[in-house]
C-alpha cells in the first residue's frame, strides 16, 4: 500500500468565498425588527393598541412573536418580491401592503391578537406601514450599493 504526500503544489483553484446569500437583506429585517419593536412599545405605553394574547405576558407588554419573527419574515419576502422591480414598481407594492395592513390588523383584533383604544383610526396603519416600508426598503437598496462598491 502507497501512501501518497499531497504537497501544498497542487493544481486545485482555492474556494471561493461563500457569501452569505442574504447579507444585506439581514441587515434590512434586523432594522424592521428594531423599527417594530420600538414603534409597538411607543404605541402600546401610549394606550392606543395592546396585545392580549402574547408570548411572556407578564414580562413584555408587546408581542416579540411579531416583532421578532414575523415582521423580519415578512420583510424578508417583501424584498425579495420587490427587488427586481422599477422605482415606481415598488413604490406600489409599498402602497398595496400599507392598504392591506388595517385590514390584516382588523383580523388580528377580530382573532383577539390586537386590541386597539377608541382613538386609534386605522388610517394611521396605512400611513405608519407606508413609512416605515419606504424606510426599510431605502435602507436595503443603501445596504445594495455598498455591498457593491
Amino acid at each position: 500500500m502507497n501512501i501518497v504526500e499531497h504537497s501544498n503544489d497542487s493544481n486545485l483553484q482555492p474556494l471561493p468565498k461563500r457569501r452569505l446569500p442574504f447579507k444585506y437583506e439581514l441587515g434590512s429585517m434586523v432594522l424592521a425588527s428594531l423599527l417594530g419593536t420600538y414603534s409597538d412599545l411607543y404605541f402600546v405605553g401610549k394606550g392606543y393598541y395592546r396585545f392580549p394574547l402574547r408570548p411572556f405576558s407578564r414580562i413584555f407588554t408587546i408581542n416579540l412573536a411579531f416583532t421578532l419573527v414575523a415582521l423580519p419574515i415578512m420583510t424578508l419576502l417583501i424584498l425579495r418580491c420587490i427587488s427586481p422591480l422599477t422605482k415606481w414598481g415598488k413604490a406600489g407594492v409599498i402602497l398595496l401592503v400599507s392598504l392591506l395592513m388595517p385590514i390584516f390588523e382588523r383580523l388580528a383584533e377580530l382573532l383577539g391578537l390586537f386590541t386597539h383604544s377608541d382613538s386609534w383610526n386605522h388610517l394611521y396603519s396605512f400611513f405608519g406601514y407606508g413609512l416605515f416600508l419606504s424606510i426599510v426598503v431605502l435602507f436595503h437598496e443603501w445596504m445594495g450599493k455598498r455591498m457593491r462598491e
